[in-house]
């Protein structure tokens, strides 16, 4: 296979980006110290501070407006004090406030964003001036908690174990925290020196005030803190987090009397164990035996008529936390726009777990499991050797039996091997994040009991990549940043032909004559990489970026890639407003130009593009985009591993409303409406409805539809010697008017800041009706040849094509593939954190579907045939329990 070796080519940039020699580290606001006060009485969390011990510290400096008046002095005044003894660190602040009955406060689950007097804790306990923690409470008590990284973006998935406690007065409102040194990671020293912020929201106000802030037009968040001073001789020690857990689970749905897997009702109980052990002041041991996630939410239906896999994000929580440790390829920049371009995720970890990939043949009976069990992971994060960060997972997951029944016989085959996944990150920064360099390396190996397997299913997948940024001057204005990466996937030779020919390579292609199946190949190489360069501070920004994925990269045994073959460039520009004036808050003009090629040199996309936003005084929003694609282009994909065809020009435009969030009820609405010369087009509405009958309950609403109709949607291909003009295959496509309506429902009610009920609940129709079936009729084309009526019918579910009639071609079938699609799903979860780190699930997960072969989109009728449908209904209770040692 001869073609650009993407490696090759942006390695030595990358290299000169992680070598670059930049300016000292000057982002630090001039503020004053904050100093910690060593106690031997710990004062009373009880949120009122009345305990002599807080006297002994000296209140933090005065804080500073950023919103709504940018660098005054706040409207109300904030006081905090920081005491520490040698196990916790205790903050105690007062909000005074001259309309205490005006304060706002809501309650709601933990780390639940809504609009609510809020005060925040930020601590950058490494002093790296790139990362740190945030805790937060509103005045109900409501907690928050989550870790900073990159310098300005949040992760709100770590859950620390610490305390708090809030109350009102006539002066406003207080807020003591309680945070143990064993939930921090943090460098072993005598005399020890963190980063610090504090800021304050008033929701009624608008207004956030801090002790440090960012100004608007400038970058940086965490490297801006103040200095924390006064903590000496704290020790973390080694300790040891047990969180044990048993689950109780039954089923109930309707399955035939014959039967011999299933019956009606089903039971189950399991257990198993998390477990957290410091190692040190920097590195955290996290394992998990026997892992159960019935607690979470499950994932909304789609419908995915296209060749590249549909992406879920995670929800398990010992994978979500702390997983910004394994990020890659995002350093320096705090934004990554981009257009025809998505970076590889060398660590995607819904990959662990999955359901089984081995192919079921039909059977009168079958018993699958839905997913792959994990026997075990353990993950190792933090920092260590003074500057370096990063993280290690390890999982097993266990080899998957369905047992199948065909006329009384049963019989067992493997659907998934055990397998064995790794993945390792490490970064190092330099000067306070003014440049960094980072590597990553992940392998999948699978351990095969049945040889058949051998042919579905790599054996050994190996990804690796080296990552890094500098800043060009002292202020942090320029940024240049980039990655480079190697994939190495092998199995045997079958294995290797479907995995060329896959939706993620067509190396079938053929008019590509940079690519072709090698059928005697055990390994598949690809390399991969991306350049980015920002202005990140003043009113006027910028962004460009330069990427390229070969055709035979591949990181999906462990990762996730959408799309290869492609040469990616862009460049994208503009002023943003941050002064208020008469009729505005702030406002943003912005311009793009992107573009993509395969690398046989082919343009695949163009675009220009237009962006306008505006915030009001009243915090309601616009903003207004406008895509044209005025040349046509080259599509590589549309015909599944056949030749290139081509995409009329188009256009696109978006409009999106949002109203003020602090208002009981908040409205957000967007319409995508996209059109071509071709006569396609499609029609996106969405709105979201948040609606806040109560402080501690509120429902989220949000109904979406999709109307489109494409003149060339994919069928099938049949191959045919006479069809010389397309590579002696034809290429069957029909229009499609697709619709879709669903409505995601989300009811949060809080009861304390400890018990919560959440509710999801997604209505789900489409359908699809194909007509006008035709051919490609010529290569690097938009024509197609359309079945005449009489060379086509339709009887008992199928299609028949006589291509050309009375001609000597021969005719070929397919399924008619219309469909209606209709779904209900449903998660009901009560938790109650019945002391401190434990907790007590109650979920209830209902799941309905009905399919048929209609493609009428009939509204009354798909809802009396999803109530009619058969319910899948689970009950589970689990129950963990935290104690530390």
């Amino acid at each position: 296979m001869k073609h650009l070796n993407t490696f090759t080519l942006l390695l030595p940039a990358l290299l000169a980006v992680c070598s670059s020699n930049s300016y000292g580290y000057s982002n630090q606001n001039e503020s004053p110290d904050v100093i910690a006060v060593h106690v031997e009485k710990p004062p009373k969390i009880d949120g009122i501070l009345d305990d002599a011990e807080w006297l002994q510290a000296q209140p933090a400096g005065e804080f500073t407006q950023k919103e709504p008046e940018e660098g005054v002095a706040p409207t109300q005044g904030t006081e905090v004090r920081v005491l520490y003894d040698d196990m916790h660190l205790y903050v105690g602040a007062r909000m005074y406030d001259s309309e205490p009955d005006s304060i706002v406060g809501c309650l709601v689950r933990r780390d639940y964003g809504i609009d609510s007097d809020g005060f925040w804790v930020d601590l950058d306990t490494y002093h790296d001036h790139q990362s740190g923690y945030y805790f937060a409470m509103d005045p109900t008590g409501s907690i928050y908690d989550g870790t900073l990284y990159n310098d300005v973006w949040e992760d709100n998935t770590w859950d620390g174990v610490w305390s708090g406690k809030t109350s009102r007065d006539s002066l406003g409102w207080c807020a003591e925290f309680k945070i143990p040194f064993s939930q921090l990671r943090f460098q072993k020293q005598d005399s020890i020196v963190w980063g610090v912020n504090f800021w304050r929201w008033m929701t009624r106000r608008h207004e956030t005030s801090f002790l440090v802030y960012t100004p608007r037009k400038e970058s940086g968040f965490v490297s801006r803190f103040a200095h924390l001073t006064g903590l000496r001789d704290i020790r973390t020690p080694h300790y040891i987090e047990l969180l044990p857990y048993v689950r109780g689970k039954s089923r109930f749905r309707q399955t035939e009397s014959t039967d011999p897997f299933h019956d009606d009702a089903e039971f189950s109980g399991t257990g198993g164990l998390d477990t957290k052990i410091g190692l040190g002041t920097g590195l955290v041991l996290d394992a998990t035996f026997n892992p159960d996630f019935g607690q979470v939410e499950v994932d909304p239906a789609v419908v995915n008529l296209t060749d590249v896999e549909t992406y879920y994000d995670e929800k398990r929580p010992f994978f979500i936390e702390g997983s910004r440790y394994f990020n890659f390829g995002i350093g320096g920049s705090s934004s990554y726009n981009t257009f025809f371009w998505s970076d590889p995720a060398f660590f995607y970890s819904r990959r662990i777990g999955r359901p089984p990939q081995g192919g079921i043949p039909s059977a009168d009976y079958r018993d699958v499991p839905d997913g792959t069990r994990i026997l075990g992971a353990g993950k190792i994060t933090g920092t260590f050797g003074g500057d370096w960060k990063g993280g290690s997972i390890h999982a097993v997951t266990a080899k998957e039996i369905a047992e199948l029944e065909n006329n009384g016989e049963r019989t067992k085959l493997e659907i998934e091997p055990a397998t064995y996944y790794t993945v390792s990150r490490v970064m190092r920064e330099y000067q306070g994040g003014m440049r960094g360099v980072g590597v990553i390396i992940s392998n999948t190996h699978r351990f095969f009991d049945d040889d058949a397997l051998k042919d579905q299913l790599s054996s050994n997948s190996f990804a690796g990549g080296l990552d890094g940024w500098t800043f060009l001057d002292a202020d942090r204005t320029y940024v240049l940043g980039g990655w480079a990466g190697l994939t190495h996937v092998t199995g045997s030779e079958a294995r290797m032909i479907a995995l060329q020919r896959a939706s993620l390579h067509y190396f079938q292609r053929p008019d590509a004559g940079y690519v072709s199946v090698d059928s005697n190949a055990t390994s598949l190489t690809g390399t991969a990489g991306r350049l980015v360069f920002n202005k990140e501070r003043g009113n006027w920004i910028a962004h460009s970026m330069l990427g390229a994925i070969d055709p035979g990269f591949d990181v999906n045994d462990l990762g996730y890639v959408w799309r290869t073959d492609i040469v990616y460039s862009h460049l994208d520009w503009g002023y943003r407003w941050t002064v208020p004036n008469s009729w505005r808050q702030s406002a943003q003009q912005r311009f793009a130009v992107a573009e993509t090629h395969d690398f046989g040199g082919n343009l695949t996309n163009f675009m220009v593009r237009s962006y306008s936003s505006v915030t009001f005084h009243n915090y309601s929003a616009l903003t207004f985009k406008l895509f044209t694609f005025p040349l046509e282009t080259y599509n590589n994909t549309r015909t599944r591993g056949g030749p290139l065809t081509t995409d009329p020009s188009s256009y696109m435009l978006t409009l999106i409303g949002s109203s003020d969030s602090r208002k009981p009820v908040e409205l957000y609405a967007e319409v995508n409406y996209e059109h071509t010369a071709g006569d396609d087009y499609s029609l996106d509405p969405y709105v979201s409805i948040r609606l806040k009958p109560a402080s501690n309950l509120n429902i989220e609403i949000a109904p979406s539809l999709s109307y489109s109709e494409d003149p060339a949607q994919y069928v099938r291909i049949f191959a045919d010697p006479l069809a010389t003009a397309t590579y002696e295959n034809r290429y069957v496509f029909s229009a499609l008017k697709y619709r879709e309506l669903a409505t995601a429902i989300r009811t949060n009610w809080t009861f304390t800041p400890r018990l919560s009920l959440h509710l999801y609940l997604q209505p789900f129709i489409s359908s699809g009706d194909y007509s006008d079936f035709k051919q490609l009729a010529q290569p690097g084309s938009f024509d197609f040849d359309e079945y005449a009526d009489g060379d086509i019918t339709l009887e008992d579910g199928m299609y028949t094509i006589d291509p050309d009639g009375s001609g000597p071609a021969g005719s070929f079938g397919f399924n008619n593939p219309d469909f209606s699609y209709n779904s209900m799903r449903a998660n009901f979860i009560l938790k109650w954190e019945y002391t401190l780190g434990s907790s007590l699930y109650f979920v209830w997960t209902h799941g309905q579907e009905y399919y048929e072969q209609n493609g009428e989109f009939e509204f009354k009728r798909s809802l009396e045939n999803l109530t009619d449908a058969d319910p899948d209904d689970i009950f589970m209770i689990k129950a963990s329990y935290w104690f530390s040692m």
